[in-house]
């Protein structure tokens, strides 16, 4: 069985509270010879999140967006992130927000929703996990033009390429967000068995 320590909680301060919370937390955590250590930790919580990567099995083609993101931005790029649509929870199931995100951003409805997992982009300092979809979609199922919903200082360009090209796009590292590498390349490995 694998080791799990201990952990105690000596205190917790919320730093911040905007959009997200920044708490930092002092806890004591057991070690594997079974000492303590002390550390401290700030954590960013914003809620958890959902994100879709539709495919057209006719076409073979997928839907992404791209838009800006600050943190890539101050970090030395340009900011501009090609992913797979995404959003917060804001109290739905994972399900339910894949595909109201499908189509706020893709302006399409998606159908044949499947898991693809769950995934924890930063587990060391941020507590978002991201459940993943892979849907179906045709060229029939637009429904609106798709761009972000109003009010939510959303500027998305839609994007749909053939999954060839997007897997290009990653190994060119034109697609560094971990999240639509992992859908991306899960849908690749499952289109090759």
């Amino acid at each position: 069985m694998a080791f799990v320590p201990k952990i105690v909680i000596a205190s917790a301060e919320l730093v911040y509270s905007g959009w997200a919370k920044l708490t930092r937390y002092v806890l004591d955590i057991e070690t594997l010879d079974g000492g303590t250590m002390r550390a401290v930790r700030e954590i960013h919580d914003h809620g958890h999140g959902a994100a879709v990567l539709p495919f057209d099995e006719t076409r073979g083609t997928v839907l992404l967006v791209r838009q800006f993101r600050l943190p890539p931005h101050l970090a030395g790029s340009d900011g501009m992130m090609i992913e797979a649509c995404a959003g917060l929870l804001d109290g739905d199931a994972p399900e339910v927000c894949a595909a109201r995100e499908a189509e706020e951003e893709l302006g399409y409805r998606v159908h044949n929703l499947r898991s693809a997992g769950r995934v924890w982009g930063s587990p060391g300092a941020i507590t978002e996990s991201i459940w993943l979809f892979q849907a179906s979609y045709g060229a029939t199922d637009r429904i609106a033009k798709g761009g972000g919903k109003d009010g939510e200082d959303e500027d998305i360009e839609i994007l749909e390429m053939p999954l060839e090209e997007a897997m290009a796009l990653v190994a060119r590292n034109e697609i560094a967000d971990a999240k639509t590498i992992v859908l991306l390349q899960h849908l690749w490995i499952e289109r090759q068995g």
